[in-house]
């Protein structure tokens, strides 16, 4: 089974933890940022769309109409190809570590990262110190975690 989640679904430890079962049992799992409806396709013959996207209220549509499952499917590869493996380093990060993160790789320092984002130094180097946790850097002599960071950003693997 192929499944595209939201990025939120990871910010809850409960979920995500759920999440990375399923993907290590070997269901595929992806990750996007931007919003997505829930759909089910079965076969390639049958498809389940929420009769209201974007609210959580029962009930669904059961498509049958090949033309328009066909339609499904190609939006559902499209979102496939954009997204990113649920276990790239990326998907620990949250929202927000991901805007400290991209604003570092731009070469900002943390007082200017602060002014951008319309919070303290304070609150900067905590998500940083988060950012360098979640990425499996840690402190050493010989390192530059700030470096090793935008490195992982720029490879795509934080982003």
């Amino acid at each position: 089974m192929r499944t595209i989640v939201h990025s939120s679904l990871l910010d809850d430890p409960r979920k995500a933890a759920r999440i990375r079962e399923l993907h290590a049992a070997g269901d595929l799992h992806r990750v996007i940022d931007e919003p997505i409806q829930q759909l089910l396709i079965f076969d390639r013959s049958v498809a389940f769309v929420r009769i209201t996207p974007l609210a959580y209220t029962p009930g669904a549509l059961m498509i049958r109409q090949q033309g328009l499952i066909a339609t499904l499917i190609d939006l559902f590869e499209h979102a496939w190809a954009r997204a990113r493996e649920v276990t790239e380093p990326a998907y620990r990060l949250s929202p927000r570590e991901r805007e400290v993160l991209a604003l570092i790789a731009e070469g900002r320092s943390n007082s200017a990262v602060a002014r951008t984002l319309s919070i303290t130094e304070a609150a900067v180097g905590k998500h940083v110190a988060s950012v360098f946790a979640k990425l499996d850097l840690p402190a050493t002599e010989d390192d530059n975690r700030r470096v090793l960071a935008v490195l992982a950003y720029l490879r795509g693997s934080a982003r």
